[in-house]
Parts: structure tokens; sequence; C-alpha cells
């Protein structure tokens, strides 16, 4: 077992960040969908005005993964939630605990935000990742559908 920490990312940590990013659309089979460059990921992540958070997940004090995160809101509940963009571990350390890890440092900070809810999406077709996920408990929400609006059609909306 390697030694496993998770730390919050650093404005120095933009390019690993930007890497680990570009490996898992490359994993999503996605990676013509990466757009961002890397001062766009610097001030998305870093800015005064940020409202995405990231941490990075070391092995033997090497970045071996990380997670995006961002806060929303249950009006139901009446509490912010925790909500996961983005987890990804390279392959050689995978089944290490390294995902693990990441998932409990955000579980954990959710409750200390006294969050009512902490959840993410994955691809119906990643069943490693489905599987991981209801290892550690996670139950998929089959009855919502994602809806999306971006790029073209977002502009084409907003601006109708």
């Amino acid at each position: 077992m390697k030694n496993i920490s998770i730390r919050e990312a650093y404005i120095e940590d933009t390019q690993i960040i930007l890497q680990f990013v570009k490996e898992l659309a490359t994993y999503e089979k996605a990676q013509q969908e990466v757009k961002t460059t890397l001062v766009e990921l610097e001030e998305s992540l870093f800015s005064e005005h940020s409202t995405a958070h990231a941490i990075i997940c070391m092995a033997n004090d090497k970045p071996v993964g990380f997670a995006v995160y961002f806060y929303n809101f249950s009006t139901w509940l009446g509490k912010n939630g925790l909500y996961l963009e983005d987890l990804y571990v390279s392959p050689e350390y995978r089944n290490l605990g390294a995902g693990k890890a990441i998932l409990k440092y955000l579980a954990n900070l959710a409750l200390q935000k006294n969050c009512g809810r902490f959840e993410w999406s994955v691809l119906d077709w990643n069943q490693p990742a489905i599987d991981f996920y209801h290892s550690v408990g996670a139950v998929a929400q089959d009855e919502w559908i994602t809806y999306r609006l971006s790029g073209e059609r977002l502009t084409s909306f907003a601006l109708s």
C-alpha cells in the first residue's frame, strides 16, 4: 500500500490538474472536448471569485490524482450540497485506495460544512466506476435526467 494523502490544491498545481483533466477526458473517450487552457483553469480554480475547488491526491509525495468540487444548494433540504465534478486517479495507482481516500476526504468536508448531500455523476458505460461507487454505499439516482445547454445552444437560447 502506498502512503496516500489528500491536500487542497495550490495555484502551482494547475499544470498537473490540467494533465489529469486531459487524462480523464481520454479515458472517457472525449479528449476533443477539453477546451480549457492553463490560464482559464488557474482563473476558474484559484481566483478571488472562484466557486470551484480542487484537491490533489498524493502517493509517496507524488501527485497521482485529483478532484474538483463545488457547492450547490437543495431547497428541499435547506442546505448546501457538495457536488463532485471530476475525480481521477492515474491508472497505475488505482486499486490502492486513492479514489476511496478522495471520496472520504470530500465526504468529511461535506459533513464539516453541514452539507445535506454529496453527489456526482458517472457515465453509464463506466462499470468500474459504478462498481466502485456502489462499494462505498453510494446509490444511483436513476429517476433524474440531466439536461445541459452549452456552447452555441446556450448562447442561442440566452440571446433569443
